[in-house]
Parts: C-alpha cells; structure tokens; sequence
C-alpha cells in the first residue's frame, strides 16, 4: 500500500488493528438478532421475531463531553465508554423502551490501536450492562482536526417499545410520589464547570473529603438504568420518567410533567455523594446552582402512583439499586424544595 496516505498522517494499518482489537469486546455484546459481522459498511439487526402489536422504534444520541478533558488528562480510557453508552441509552429508558443496538463513532488525532481498544471495552461493556448489542461503528482519524493524544466520542441508540406502554408523562397526576435512583456521582454532565473547578489540583491525590483519588472520582462512569427500570415496567405501570442529566433538576423534571403539574423535592430524604459538596465549597456555589448543574446523587426518577410505591422500591432494591421517595407530584409548575 502506497505511504502516502500515511505521510499525511493516517495510518490505515494502525486503523486495521484496531478493529481486531475491538472484535473480542464487541463479540460480549452480541444477541440472537444480530446478523452479519464486524466489518459489513453497515449492521443489521433482525426485528421479526419480536412479538409487539404496534411496535414504536425509539432512538438516542450524545456524547461525553468535556469529561473526556479528564481522560486525556489521567491517560485513563476505559471507561469514557460506559459513559457513550449511558448517555445514550438513559434517554431512551425514559420513555419506556427496551434498547436493542448501538453503534459508536471515535474521531482521533491518531489511531492508537490500544487507546481505541480501550475506549471500545468500555463501549462493549456498557452495552453488556444496557442489554444492547454493538452492532457498528466507525473510527476516524483526523490529523489537523484534533491533537494526536485527543479524541471525541458519539453514540447512538435504537430501542423499542410497544405503543401503548410508552412513558409519556400524560399519565402522572397530583399526590404521584417521586422515587429517586441514585446515580454513581457526577455522571456525563457539568464537566466544565467541573473542569474549572479542580484546575491546578492534583487529580492523582486524595482530598480528605473523598475516599478516593480526585481524578478516579471524577471518571466514575454514568450509571445505567435500563435493566433494573424494564423490570419494574414488567410488573408496574410508571407514569413518567426523567433522566436527571444536563440542567440537573430544574431542566429535566419538568420534561415529563402535563401542564399545571409540577414536583416537590424533599431535599434531605437521599444521599448526596461526596464530591458534591466538594465541589461546591471550592467554588462556593449555592444550592440552587448546584440543582441546576448536577444530577446531586439522583440519575433517574420515576413517577408512579402512591399505592405502588413499596413495590416498586422493592423491585428496584432486588436489581442493584439504591432507591428511595426523594418527593410528589403538586399542582403547581416547576422544581420546589423543602428539607
């Protein structure tokens, strides 16, 4: 093959290695309705066995974001994309739905092969996590556009769910309590005002206020909730669902409410996670701020009528999650807090 390409500073063989090194990870993440392989210039995905009467695709799209900033910093690449994944496949748990496949997309200064391994392990593994299998992707080397040590990641998600079942929000009405799952820290969002906060610390110390390294905190994946939620819509009716992710509670509560309706927020009835605090005393930011920035220990909440509650609770508990009442659904707009 001719060095020209090479010369100007993409390293098709390197590109080559890569997807072998990814073939054993995306290889964890197969199911039944995958056709093909690796390799095909695009994935297929086999719907003809799924027994929906009015079936509704339900599809998702982001990215990381400026967490990736922090990445690069520790040179710690495996679990940015748990995070792809999360981002993606959150928003469409919370409009019911069961995702089924994923594809990535990895733009880079240079292909490392080792570097895109790492970055699609964790890619593997949040489909693993999510049930979603990794059925494409693409790895694009980019001389000129990002330095040789950066990268930027893409996701997108397609699920399904039947028509009828889809979480819409028109459902909830007032006195509808509000359960809480916790989230692993700060997930995907906030990253740079995170960024500008920790600028100059060693991320590689220990804080006295956490119990881990500021920089392993920081890098905490998102948490994914599609598993432990699909088994509480088997057995429950949930009336709506937010995804507590950019714009923290004042943004994305209000998302799934009908008009006239909003939510109050019992601020002490869960646990905030250690580097919230942290993070607020070094930038001296008030709590409204802080509402309005971060998830503040709550991933996802779901809405569901009072009579249910002990039931769902314990469902979620027997699936892994911490879970708890954090408030109700009022007659009145909004986010409101009482302690």
């Amino acid at each position: 093959m001719s060095d020209v390409y090479k010369q100007a500073g993409v390293d098709v063989e390197k590109g080559y290695e890569a997807v072998e090194r990814m073939k054993k990870h995306i290889a964890k993440t197969t199911r039944p309705e995958v056709l093909g392989g690796i390799g095909a210039f695009a994935g297929l995905f086999d719907l003809s066995n799924f027994n929906y009467k009015e079936p509704v695709m339900v599809s998702g799209t982001d990215g990381v974001g400026t967490k990736l900033k922090l990445a690069f910093q520790l040179n710690k690449h495996d679990s940015v994309g748990i995070d792809l994944v999360a981002m993606c496949v959150n928003d469409i748990v919370a409009q019911g739905a069961q995702a089924l496949f994923f594809l990535d997309y990895i733009a880079c200064g240079k292909n490392d092969p080792e570097r895109i391994e790492q970055i699609v392990a964790g890619v593997s593994n949040g489909c693993v996590n999510a049930g979603a299998a990794l059925i494409g992707g693409e790895t694009a080397e980019m001389p000129g556009m990002y330095n040789d040590e950066e990268y930027d990641l893409a996701g997108f998600v397609v699920g399904i769910a039947e028509k009828s079942k889809l979480i819409t929000g028109e459902a909830i009405q007032e006195g509808d309590a509000i359960i809480g799952l916790a989230s692993s820290g700060i997930h995907s969002n906030g990253y740079s005002l995170v960024r500008k906060l920790v600028e100059g610390l060693d991320l590689n110390e220990t804080p006295e206020e956490l119990s881990k390294s500021l920089g392993e905190t920081l890098l905490t994946p998102t948490k994914i909730y599609a598993k432990s939620v699909a088994r509480v819509i088997d057995k429950h009716e949930i009336r709506g669902i937010s995804h507590i992710t950019g714009g923290g509670f004042f943004e994305n509560f209000p998302r799934m409410m009908p008009k006239g309706l909003g939510v109050e927020i019992v601020s002490n009835s869960w646990e905030v996670p250690e580097i919230f605090p942290y993070l607020q005393k070094l930038g001296s930011i008030p709590d409204a701020e802080m509402y309005g920035v971060f998830n503040m220990g709550v991933g996802m909440a779901l809405v569901v009528e009072q009579g249910k509650v002990e039931n769902v609770l314990s469902i979620l508990q027997e699936n892994g999650e911490k879970a708890s009442v954090i408030g109700k659904v009022i007659a009145d707009e909004g986010v409101h807090f009482q302690s």
